[in-house]
């Protein structure tokens, strides 16, 4: 598990947008958390994946910007960009396993092999019989 260092998050209070009323007017709310990829403690293959992610988010210049508006209160928006920072980041922790191609046993093909001469016989089977002329 991997721990990001407060300071290298930058968390500025900006006003939220939609509606609330007064309230969304007078009190900065919202929050713009912003985390520099490229200058951060995180394992280089961590930065690579976390680069990688076709995410708007991330700017061309390897910043993450999470803002973060649910909430009434500061401290709330604040823990919350925080927690999807982590999300974000835990995503691309671990190298994704790559599958091995493997081929098929050659006792696995002799019985696909017979599954299908069996079905072919009860499909022959279910045709209509037809009468020979010599009868």
């Amino acid at each position: 598990m991997l721990d990001i260092n407060e300071s290298e998050v930058a968390i500025t209070a900006i006003r939220a947008q939609g509606a609330g009323g007064q309230n969304v007017n007078k009190v900065s709310s919202a929050i713009h958390l912003r985390f520099h990829i490229g200058a951060s403690s995180l394992p280089d293959d961590v930065k690579e994946r976390l680069l990688a992610l076709h995410d708007s988010r991330i700017t061309k210049a390897g910043e993450l910007i999470i803002k973060a508006q649910q909430h009434r209160t500061q401290d709330m928006n604040r823990l919350d960009a925080m927690l999807r920072l982590h999300e974000i980041i835990h995503s691309v922790e671990f190298a994704p396993i790559i599958r091995k191609a493997t081929k098929p046993s050659r006792a696995s093909k002799l019985r696909r092999l017979d599954m299908k001469s069996q079905r072919s016989d009860t499909k022959t089977l279910r045709s209509k019989v037809t009468r020979s002329l010599q009868d």
